[in-house]
């Protein structure tokens, strides 16, 4: 499938103003594409797939540029800015560090550092006693690879596999993207972990999950240990999987979690969630993962952590997080004193501010209108997953076949109305606006995008 990409041609598009949105120039603005022009120059072009408008402000919930637009914003820069982009105050907790002046201290002590991993530690589940900061939630799925497989080195496994998830994805470098299963995107490492093993993900239009989820997920991994002659015993040690699906979304059956959970405890298996998107509140509470019935061994956190700078967290019991030895597990920016501050300050913000309340409350107004507006549409949209404020819309004609182009289209139309959305590049569009906005806000953006669908439908 070809990549789609956005036109860089000025168009007129009809003017906006309402409390939230304004647009007044054609879109892209025709003054804005020499930055452009130089990003795409000097640039991989690798980074190039948004929809092209050039950042000059962001504050709660509403994205501006330059030139008097501004917008709605429905995706938290991609589930990063939960807080509200601009927070006050994670801005004040980082004009306190920069006005020491403060902005590095290798893996030295701080005060921010303790502040953060104290206030870190009290406010999340007992379960999880220490935590290993860092940079990028890739750096979190890689040291979770290596904390599972090096507790199931301690407890005698041989070839200490690991069980994963088609269609999942977990980062960018060597091991975390082993485990992703998308086998395209994996294609230049030339060779795969034979220890690394996938299950098919549950979607629920499979005709075996109809009809009975456990045994989907039973059948699989009873496929996978006898075409690969494993014995789960000595040869698998841990479990990884998004908390839901990210391309739409999606959560796992409860059963499949019940499943998951019990063949790990059988066998000895520490179980890792990959919480990059559905952590910090986007899901109406504080982890994803709390939507089930299990708790996790390993916790691996990113995005959403800091509400804008970057910061990964890895989350565990003590017997786990001290595995490695001494220095056998550091990053260069690992606990940045600005980072701390910023995690210490968003996390507040989240549990004091009530914003994780906000996300569940509006959560539900949210997926009310979203499911309304897949019930005007049947013939293009059909799913609506998610939970709290974060949503996945997946669209299919009537025959199931994925309406890529669509969305393509739906996501350029939104830009040109002062709305952005999660442009997947694939049969669906993912809605995430900041925790921290308001009803009227989130109803008109909801509005703008149904409007959109049905120009795009109707070819208006």
């Amino acid at each position: 499938m070809a990549n789609f990409t956005f036109s860089l041609q000025p168009k007129k598009v009809s003017p906006v103003e309402t409390e939230y949105r304004k647009i007044q120039t054609p879109l892209p603005v025709p003054e804005s594409l020499p930055i452009i022009e130089v990003i795409y120059k000097y640039e991989s072009h690798s980074m190039h797939d948004q929809i092209p408008m050039v950042w000059d402000y962001a504050e709660d919930f509403i994205i501006g540029d330059a030139w008097g637009n501004r917008w709605i914003d429905f995706t938290s820069t991609i589930f990063v800015s939960n807080a509200g982009h601009g927070n006050k105050r994670i801005l004040n907790a980082l004009t306190d560090v920069i006005k020491k002046p403060l902005l590095h201290t290798y893996t030295f002590a701080s005060k921010e550092r303790s502040d953060y991993l104290e206030y870190l530690i009290e406010n999340t589940p007992k379960k999880f006693e220490k935590a290993f900061l860092l940079s990028t939630g890739t750096e979190t799925t890689e040291a979770a690879l290596k904390l599972m497989r090096l507790n199931g080195q301690n407890n005698g496994k041989k070839r200490c596999g690991i069980i994963c998830f088609e269609g999942a994805f977990h980062g960018r470098t060597l091991g975390a993207l082993m485990m992703s299963g998308n086998p395209t995107a994996k294609e230049w490492i030339g060779y795969h972990d034979p220890n690394i093993h996938h299950l098919a993900f549950p979607y629920q239009w499979q005709d075996e999950y109809k009809k009975d989820p456990s045994s989907f997920f039973c059948n699989q991994l009873q496929k996978l240990i006898k075409s690969k002659n494993l014995n789960p015993e000595t040869d698998l040690c841990g479990i990884m999987l998004e908390t839901f699906q990210g391309w739409g979304a999606i959560f796992y059956p409860d059963e499949i979690i019940e499943e998951i959970s019990l063949f790990a405890s059988k066998h000895n298996l520490l179980v890792a969630f990959d919480e990059m998107q559905s952590g910090f509140g986007r899901t109406g509470k504080l982890f994803g993962y709390m939507h089930y019935d299990i708790e996790p061994d390993i916790l691996c956190c990113g995005k959403g952590a800091s509400s804008g700078l970057p910061l990964g967290i890895v989350l565990g019991s003590k017997e786990i997080l001290d595995l490695p030895d001494i220095g056998s597990m550091s990053s260069t920016h690992s606990a940045n004193p600005l980072c701390c501050a910023a995690g210490k300050a968003n996390l507040e913000a989240l549990i004091e501010d009530h914003l994780i309340d906000n996300s569940f409350e509006l959560g539900q107004i949210f997926h009310e209108k979203l499911n309304i507006i897949m019930s005007q549409f049947p013939e293009h949209i059909k799913y609506v997953y998610g939970k709290g404020l974060i949503a996945g819309v997946i669209f299919q004609d009537k025959h199931g076949n994925p309406l890529t182009s669509l969305c393509d289209t739906i996501s350029e139309m939104a830009f040109h109305k002062g709305l952005l959305v999660i442009h997947t590049g694939r049969e669906s569009i993912k809605l995430a606006p900041p925790l921290s906005i308001n009803k009227e806000a989130l109803i008109e953006g909801l509005n703008v995008f149904e409007e959109c669908i049905d120009d795009a439908v109707h070819g208006s």
